[in-house]
């Protein structure tokens, strides 16, 4: 029987078990007055949820809002179906993804072209959520859980630019999605996550000192769980994407695969392969070396070409894989003409 353990007070961790498989992915319920659920996890996750949330005597008019830190379909495919489940809950989302959970139309259909048949498999797709549901978060806005009690947003790009994570006045926890990295308790490896199109090293880094300058007590990651020492793992998480970087990057001005250049040199070795053979699986499923690598790929190539850095021609992405570039800095808000936390 799966259990839903308290990790700190008012603080409960779902495993929302992706493809079956536990300590993959997990979701946070913070209680209070107006109880928050922090990711859903996938479509395919959501009968674990509902379930879990059931034993928790969650009923469909006590959850009051759901956030989702970016819109990858891990951590935010399960959002429709959830805001469905819970009519009275507000959907919390970055600005620059609220669109795709309004109309998640080129999202899936770029997500299929991606992942093929583990689309259905593994993940599932997204159902649209009611615009009057959803509500967009900037940096600072806080969601309200009861009266001593909210959660901050902290605009964290890097790893996407729809990326946030929450802060929980009560417990001190910050949620983190993805900005620290992948870290399942079944292998012990903490694992940068890269993905294109949107991985930036500089902001990734800088969202990983912003975490740091807020002194959380403890670090939630979505995959997986609690991580009672932040100071020590977000100086790892900045630490290991450095060197990922590195690697990549010699590669990259070499002319030479950044793929199998990360696979010499963080694939093998006693600490991965002391790890069970079906967690290393799992864990390449989730976070595997080659999405890194396109990723690491996708931002030499765009800085190289932006910047100076080099000469190396710009990718031209397989599988319907889309890449937008910002104009200015990098920081254009296109929706900014609807105030943070109001209706989108």
């Amino acid at each position: 029987m799966t259990t839903h353990p308290e990790i700190a007070p008012g603080v409960v961790e779902i495993d929302t078990l992706l493809g079956g498989w536990e300590r993959m992915t997990a979701g946070y319920l913070i209680t209070g007055d107006a109880p928050v659920l922090v990711e859903t996890g996938s479509q395919t996750s959501v009968p674990a949820l509902l379930d879990a949330l059931a034993a928790l005597n969650v009923d469909a008019g006590t959850l009051a809002g759901v956030v989702v830190t970016h819109i990858h379909l891990d951590h935010a495919g399960g959002v429709g179906d959830v805001a469905a489940a819970f009519p009275a809950a507000t959907v919390y989302v970055h600005e620059r993804g609220a669109r795709h959970l309004v109309d998640p139309t080129k999202l899936v259909n770029s997500a299929a072209m991606v992942y093929g048949d583990l689309l259905d498999s593994l993940y599932g797709r997204l159902t649209a959520t009611d615009a009057t549901r959803v509500r967009v978060l900037a940096d600072g806005d806080e969601v309200h859980v009861s009266s001593n009690r909210t959660l901050t947003t902290v605009d964290s790009p890097g790893h996407a630019k729809h990326h946030l994570a929450v802060h929980d006045s009560e417990s001190g926890l910050l949620f983190a999605g993805d900005a620290v990295g992948v870290r399942l308790p079944d292998a012990g490896i903490l694992r940068p996550a890269t993905p294109p199109p949107d991985f930036d090293l500089d902001q990734a880094i800088a969202s990983l000192r912003k975490f740091r300058h807020r002194r959380p007590a403890g670090i939630a990651l979505a995959h997986y769980g609690l991580v009672p020492d932040p100071e020590a793992i977000l100086e790892e998480a900045e630490g290991t994407l450095r060197r990922w970087a590195e690697v990549a990057e010699a590669a990259w001005r070499r002319g030479e695969d950044i793929a199998a250049a990360l696979d010499a040199e963080f694939g093998h070795g006693p600490d991965i392969e002391a790890v069970d053979p079906e967690v290393r699986d799992r864990l390449d499923t989730l976070n595997g070396i080659h999405s890194n690598a396109a990723g690491f790929q996708r931002w030499l190539d765009t800085r190289g070409t932006a910047g100076g850095h080099g000469d190396q021609p710009r990718p031209n992405y397989p599988n319907g894989v889309r890449v937008q570039h910002d104009r200015g800095h990098g920081h254009t808000h296109p929706h900014r003409s609807r105030p943070p936390g109001r209706e989108w």
